[in-house]
Order: structure tokens, then C-alpha cells, then sequence
């Protein structure tokens, strides 16, 4: 038996859209849009069940609805992230360019995260924070496995952040926690959970949240305001609010899709080819001011730096952040926050000598090392975190599939130790010869 949509729902929606609400509703009782978005790897293999191109985004594909494609190897390689059509609006609207200071601040999963990443080239810096501690680590995982290594990810509350970073971020996004009306056709469950005074209480939390937000944004700078809902009072309403009470700041249009917007957009399902989603783009006014470079953290010693070279050579500054040697851009003092991941982590140095880490391999610039290519049987083994025998490699190897590394081992006396992830390692399942779960 299927759900019912909510009957207030259903009242509101046709005062916002009149006779256009009942298209609205048979559109939510169809099926949901599947849709990828390739990141900045490369691998020697096609992606099957890919059709169209989503018009909001670059590089990215509809799903035939029963594609495999989430259970695949090149899925664990961060080949491309899964990602409905509509979500990809709001970064498609910030629009980072490469250098700039971005702000990501209610990031989890990260799907806008790493979409964020490829628009900035990999070329400045990414803040993405995500204040639920078994989301940021989620967050945290999908950053590694897309292989961005310019992003510290953060786990605090938005006033703190506000604290420490006023005036700081060119481009922030705020992709606000909602009711979620946009995903009552994918998530037909949550029509239970929506209520009329679930809408007040999260209009209420996101204008707490777009006022920390305002406060990062540097003059001249710009903010997406977004969520995965419908109705008025969290989208439009909360614009007016955010203009009234923040005067400096005020809607600007864009170009999507070959089609200018003044300033908001609502993406209905039964208009656009996705869930629902909701994107406002604001600037606030002023000139940039020159930023003050900040203060690094502690670089690393000598003998961390000589480690790290006779292990791999790498381009660009090493920093340390706690034990583990890092690479990231510039960025402000990090001291009493709570940091997840901070840029690249390489590794740290060891009694033994320097031990890479899982992110460095997966990175977009991975060590030097040899590569084992490996069959699909060997793949599996891998992924499952079995040993490899009759290896002829010796010392750390990159392994890897279709050209798409997966991960690091070591090799000595002919086998090859898994150094993949315990966290990430498949327990079951055979894979065919298109890297999918059977």
C-alpha cells in the first residue's frame, strides 16, 4: 500500500501553484531520477546504464533506474559519485572558481562537497563542515574516495565557525536541513515524519543557521542558500528574512541550463528532471578587502621531510597535523576546532620508515610508486582485504583496476600485504568483469 502525500502538503501546494499542484502530485507518485556525477579520475572503462546528460551539472549522466552502477569497483575508486539530478543545482549555482576560499556548511554526505571541488579545479580552499559526528564521518570518507585533498572537514556548530571566520569565504553554501517535501517520491517514508510544525521548527533553524552564515561571507562576496523542500516559508520566506535583516546582502541572477533565474529557483518534479530543490543566490555587497595571509601550521622536521621524499617525491608544502603529514592550502589558524581531515594526508613517519596513507593513494596526484594492475579476481581479493600472493613486486605498490587506484599494499617474499581500509572492505559478494556485484 502506498504512502498518501501529507493532505496539508497537498493544501499548501495548491495555494502556491494553483491548478499546476496536481501535476505535482502525480509527478510525486512517479519514479525517482538516478543520476552520476563523474569527478576528476580517469579509468579505462565505461560506466554502463548512463543516458542523458543532466543539464544542471558538469560531467554528469542519468541512470537507467535499475543501474548497478553503486555497486561497483569504479564506485570504490571515487570514479564518480551518485547523486540525484536536482541535488547538483546548488553548487552549479555558487559557481567557486579554482583559488577561491569556499564554505560548505551543513556538507554531509558530500555529494555538493566534491561537486564543489571539481568546479574549484582542486584550487583553493574547501571548508565542509557537518556538526553530526557519524555524518562528518561519512562526509570525511566520500572526500577521500573522490580524491579531494584541498578541504579541511569540520565538525562544529555554525556559531563557532561564525566565530572564527568572519568575512573570510568568497563563496559560502548553505544547504540547510529541511522537511524535506523534495524527497517524498525517492523517500516515500518521509511523508510520515512531515508535519506543519516540522516546517516552522526548521524555518526556524535555518534562519539561526543563515545568520552565522552571513557573517563569513567577505564583502563582495556571495552565498546559495538551498534545500530539498517546496514550500514557501523555508525557501522564499526565508530569502525576504535574510534581505530585510541583513541589508547588505541581496538576490542576484544566474545562468542554469542555458536559462536565467532572478535570483531563486525551485525545481519542481513535475518541471524538472529530479527530486525537489530549492536555490537562492545572494551577493553581499562592498569591495574585497586584501586578506591577511594566515599563519601556517608547524611545518615539518628534517628528518619528516627526508622520510617522505626518499619514500615519494611531492610537489608543494608539508605541514603536520597531529601526527600525520599533511598537504593543504592556506587557511586560517585551526586551533580549538574540531578537524576531521585536514587536506591531503600523506602519511606519517614511522621506526620503519614512512607509512603512506589510504587518502595519498587516492588523491589525484597519488604517490610514485609501482602499480600493480590487477585482474578481477585479484580486484575482489583486494577489496575484501585478502592477502595476494605470487606478487613479484617488493616495498609499497599502488593497486589498481581499469587504471582506477583502489588502495596500497606492500609486497615482500611474493605476497602482497592489503593495506586497504578495514572500514571499506566488501565481506561479500562475487564481482563480474565490470567491476559489479553479482
Amino acid at each position: 500500500m502506498s504512502i498518501p502525500l501529507p493532505e496539508a502538503f497537498c493544501r499548501v501546494m495548491r495555494e502556491q501553484l494553483g491548478s499546476e499542484a496536481e501535476a505535482l502530485f502525480e509527478a510525486l507518485e512517479g519514479v525517482h531520477i538516478r543520476a552520476l556525477r563523474f569527478g576528476d579520475k580517469k579509468a579505462d572503462t565505461e560506466v554502463p546504464g548512463l543516458l542523458s546528460p543532466v543539464p544542471y551539472a558538469l560531467n554528469a549522466y542519468e541512470l537507467e533506474k535499475d543501474s548497478p552502477a553503486g555497486r561497483s569497483w569504479l564506485h570504490d575508486g571515487g570514479l564518480y559519485y551518485l547523486q540525484e539530478p536536482a541535488a547538483m543545482v546548488p553548487a552549479s549555482v555558487l559557481n567557486p572558481a579554482p583559488g577561491e576560499s569556499v564554505l560548505d556548511l551543513c556538507a554531509a554526505p558530500g555529494g555538493k562537497s566534491t561537486q564543489l571541488s571539481s568546479l574549484m579545479r582542486s584550487r583553493g580552499l574547501l571548508v565542509c563542515n557537518e556538526v553530526v559526528p557519524r555524518r562528518a564521518q561519512v562526509l570525511s570518507g566520500n572526500l577521500e574516495r573522490m580524491g579531494v585533498g584541498h578541504a579541511l572537514v569540520t565538525q562544529e556548530r555554525p556559531e563557532k565557525l561564525a566565530q572564527r571566520f568572519p568575512g573570510f569565504f568568497d563563496a559560502v553554501l548553505v544547504d540547510a536541513p529541511c522537511s524535506g517535501e523534495g524527497m517524498f517520491r525517492r523517500q516515500a517514508e518521509s511523508r510520515l515524519e512531515w508535519s506543519w510544525d516540522g516546517v516552522r521548527g526548521c524555518q526556524s533553524r535555518q534562519r539561526e543557521i543563515l545568520s552565522c552564515a552571513v557573517k563569513m561571507v567577505r564583502l563582495g562576496g556571495r552565498l546559495v542558500y538551498s534545500t530539498c523542500t517546496l514550500n514557501h516559508l523555508e525557501n522564499e520566506d526565508n530569502v525576504l528574512w535574510l534581505e530585510e535583516n541583513f541589508p547588505d546582502f541581496h538576490r542576484e541572477s544566474f545562468r542554469l541550463a542555458g536559462e536565467e533565474y532572478p535570483g531563486i529557483l525551485t525545481c519542481y518534479p513535475h518541471r524538472f528532471r529530479g527530486e525537489g530543490q530549492f536555490a537562492a543566490l545572494l551577493r553581499r555587497g562592498g569591495e574585497t578587502e586584501a586578506r591577511v595571509p594566515a599563519p601556517l601550521p608547524p611545518p615539518v622536521s628534517r628528518e619528516q621531510k627526508q622520510a617522505l621524499f626518499s619514500f615519494s617525491p611531492f610537489e608543494g608544502e608539508v605541514m603536520t597535523f597531529g601526527q600525520i603529514l599533511v598537504s593543504l592550502p592556506e587557511c586560517p589558524p585551526l586551533q580549538g576546532l574540531r578537524v576531521l581531515r585536514c587536506g591531503l594526508h600523506l602519511g606519517q613517519v614511522r621506526n620503519h620508515g614512512f607509512e603512506p596513507d589510504h587518502a595519498w593513494a587516492m588523491s589525484l596526484t597519488p604517490p610514485c610508486l609501482p602499480c600493480v594492475d590487477m585482474c578481477e579476481e585479484e580486484a575482489a581479493a583486494y577489496l575484501r582485504g585478502d592477502v595476494l600472493r605470487e606478487r613479484p613486486e617488493r616495498g609499497w605498490v599502488l593497486a589498481r583496476w581499469k587504471g582506477l587506484p583502489l588502495g596500497l599494499g606492500k609486497c615482500s617474499s611474493g605476497v602482497m600485504k592489503n593495506h586497504y581500509p578495514k572500514g571499506l572492505r566488501r565481506t561479500s559478494g562475487q564481482m563480474d568483469e565490470t567491476g559489479l556485484l553479482s
